[in-house]
């Protein structure tokens, strides 16, 4: 099977910590290590660097090869530019079959972090078996919900599709992408949705079909050498909101997955229960719950009173100060920051 890992996002949401020129996938603050590095080191071993491929743009290659250099050169994929999922998708699949693969593919993401590997190897092995079994469908991985969290896309899990090695597989009943908050609750309660970190098994071929039906004007773009003039729209949007249901199931799974896509989730993500306060840096707390301090500055002290489920992120040149409710909103404080010419801070 090959893997298709991506790294070539700018990681706005997760501003100051994440910069144009220094993405949150290659910022070394778990335990001195990135996600990318975490990322590689969960499937190298079992599937081997021969068969990983990561995808970037140009201006990250440098760092990617320091912090991943056993990966070859040939399996480093240069985006042309940045057009969101779809077209990435698409070129990937392209420079795959270019290169006479085929067969199963898992597509993955650089910035995620995850507790039990072995749970995440298991299902990835499981998914293979299945696409081997049938090359013409798409294996969703739905990870258990540990609470209501309406920051993330959820899968509807069907009923029973079958067994694969004593594991039950099941039918792919659609999803829901960030749900207001009575609506998450009553999701959660269900226990018919789990979360969906965006993690699928398919074959090169099959996906490559799906692209030219549902998604010809991608396809013919990037096969014509016209990558910059592919619409920039996301996979699900492109693809997965288009098949056919009936050629998708999903397996489920528990493997401790988070996303520390906005600063709050990265709270989250090193938490121990949800009251706790997260602190990294020199920081005093009084009175304070359920709150991220994170400072970057070793001569300068944070001291916060009084907070309840807010984000204090100090670095050298920025500082952010936002409640939980209010970091979605990161990404259009870093577009009016670009308004205002104030792109060195970006």
């Amino acid at each position: 099977m090959k893997i298709v890992i991506f790294a070539g996002g700018i990681g706005s949401r997760l501003w100051p910590l994440s910069r144009e020129n220094s993405p949150k996938q290659f910022d070394r603050i778990f335990n001195g290590q990135s996600t990318i590095q975490l990322a590689i080191s969960r499937v190298a071993p079992v599937f081997g660097y021969e068969n990983i491929f990561i995808q970037t743009v140009a201006e990250y290659k440098k760092i990617l090869k320091k912090q991943i250099p056993k990966i070859p050169n040939n399996n480093i994929i240069i985006e042309p530019s940045r057009r969101n999922l779809a077209p990435a998708v698409c070129y990937a699949l392209t420079k795959l079959k270019a290169k006479g693969h085929k067969g199963a593919l898992a597509i993955l993401w650089a910035d995620h972090l995850m507790d039990r590997v072995d749970e995440f190897i298991t299902a990835l092995q499981l998914s293979k078996k299945l696409i081997q079994k049938d090359p013409n469908r798409f294996i969703f991985l739905a990870e258990r919900p540990r609470f209501a969290n309406n920051n993330l896309g959820w899968i509807k899990v069907g009923e029973k599709s079958g067994k694969i090695e004593n594991i039950d597989y099941y039918k792919f009943s659609g999803w829901k992408y960030r749900p207001e908050p009575v609506e998450c609750d009553h999701m959660y309660r269900s226990g018919s949705y789990f979360w969906n970190p965006g993690y699928f098994i398919t074959s090169i071929d099959f996906l490559i079909k799906q692209y030219r039906k549902l998604a010809p004007k991608i396809y013919n773009n990037i096969k014509e050498g016209n990558y910059n003039e592919c619409e920039p729209i996301h996979f699900d949007s492109a693809i997965i909101e288009k098949m056919d249901l009936s050629q998708a199931a999903v397996l489920k799974t528990n493997m401790g997955w988070s996303d520390p896509g906005t600063l709050y989730a990265l709270k989250e993500a090193l938490e121990e229960s949800r009251e706790d306060n997260v602190i990294r840096g020199t920081a005093v707390v009084l009175n304070t719950s359920d709150s991220l301090i994170y400072n970057l500055e070793k001569k300068k002290l944070i001291a916060v009173i009084g907070l309840r489920g807010m984000v204090v992120v100090n670095t050298p040149d920025a500082m952010v100060v936002a409640h939980k409710d209010e970091v979605v909103n990161i990404t259009n404080l870093v577009k009016k920051m670009k308004e205002e010419g104030l792109n060195k801070y970006l």
